[in-house]
């Protein structure tokens, strides 16, 4: 079981109340305990096991947390989920875009091409350190064709 260590405001991006978090989010923990420590979660959604307290830094950051609690409320396991194992359960054919969100949150952006005709669901997250996107590519039934990614490439000062 993976916990979070004890998170500055840095790693939050304004999600944690006060300048820096004192306690980690420990297992067993009640719901009001980690937002009462972390601030209001992103999203809160169900899960089979109970509830899962969504920290997302999307569209402009490259971290999601998820703080998973059991059927009473307590926390069960805190992670971060932007990262290429993650992204490696994707199962294409079977995950909805549903449950792209409730695993990895909204996010940063859903946009379109011309050669595909349903959304593509694009995710900003750091691979140690390079920037990266991961691409969630639905069909019109919302259904995970394909998945990919690819180097997030910044310019600096104007072009031409």
């Amino acid at each position: 079981m993976k916990i979070l260590p004890t998170i500055c405001v840095a790693a939050m991006a304004g999600l944690l109340l006060g300048s820096c978090a004192v306690t980690a989010v420990k297992p067993g923990m009640t719901q009001g305990e980690v937002i009462a420590g972390y601030g209001k979660p992103s999203a809160i959604v169900p899960i089979s096991t109970g509830t899962r307290l969504q920290y997302s830094r999307q569209p402009l950051g490259q971290s999601v947390v998820m703080v998973d609690l059991d059927a009473s409320g307590r926390v069960v396991s805190a992670k971060e989920v932007m990262t290429a194992a993650e992204f490696s359960r994707i199962e294409v054919g079977k995950w909805t875009r549903s449950d792209v969100e409730r695993e990895f949150g909204r996010p940063a952006i859903v946009d379109g091409v011309a050669s595909w005709r349903g959304d593509i669901m694009t995710y900003r997250w750091r691979d140690v350190v390079t920037d990266m996107f991961f691409f969630v590519y639905l069909d019109a039934a919302n259904v995970v064709q394909r998945t990919g990614q690819g180097m997030e490439i910044r310019t600096r000062g104007k072009v031409g």
